[in-house]
């Protein structure tokens, strides 16, 4: 027992003192890595076995392409929110238009004013609106908004090809249905409703359409 009154010498290399926690030397204990400190490079080899150029500047490759599903992620949620917000403000501007009542009958014009194969160009509802009437056949008519569904520039008729063309960004509707056909646009026109009587074409309403 005389072991137990033995002097416990204060060096922290002292047999004694073997086990005793904060007393043996620093390079007893392995280093431990904080996980930011943490890097798998692109090919998985250890950052010590990388090129100079990579260990000076290290990216986590695994946290790399979770941030970038994540980008993704958020990029189609607020895709899909912008679609669906569109999608009721073009609801919700049929139903103001329904609530003010139907556009007033207007003569646009005379059967004898547009060719076949021609187009003129018109104003309504109102007088800062402005559509173009078409003729691809004698006896068809077909009106639309001239305002492309893109950024609102003024499209043109080319019957030749059978299209309506927006010269901005090369967008392309069908003269018939007036739905896109080629560019950016992803809405038809806006159409408007004709009616056509005797020798004369009225304007009797707009349709907003998202297909």
């Amino acid at each position: 027992m005389d072991h137990m009154h033995d002097r416990i010498d204060a060096r922290v290399d002292s047999p004694h003192r073997e086990g005793l926690t904060g007393t043996a030397p620093a390079d007893v204990y392995q280093r431990v890595v904080d996980t930011d400190e943490i890097t798998r490079a692109p090919d998985g080899r250890p950052l010590d076995e990388q090129p100079k150029w990579r260990r000076d500047f290290p990216i986590d490759s695994p946290q790399d392409q979770y941030v970038a599903r994540r980008d993704f992620m958020k990029f189609m949620v607020l895709t899909s929110l912008a679609f669906t917000v569109g999608q009721f403000w073009i609801a919700a501007q049929n139903w103001l238009r329904h609530r003010r009542g139907l556009p007033e009958l207007k003569k646009i014009a005379s059967l004898e004013d547009v060719p076949v194969g021609g187009a003129l160009t018109f104003s309504y509802p109102g007088e800062t609106d402005r559509c173009l009437l078409i003729r691809p056949e004698a006896d068809v008519f077909v009106a639309f908004s001239q305002q492309c569904t893109h950024l609102s520039c003024a499209v043109v008729p080319q019957p030749e090809h059978n299209r309506l063309f927006c010269p901005c960004h090369e967008g392309a509707f069908d003269l018939r249905s007036g739905r896109p056909v080629a560019g950016p646009p992803n809405r038809p026109l806006v159409r408007v409703v004709l009616d056509v009587r005797g020798a004369d074409i009225y304007a009797s309403g707009v349709e907003l359409r998202t297909v």
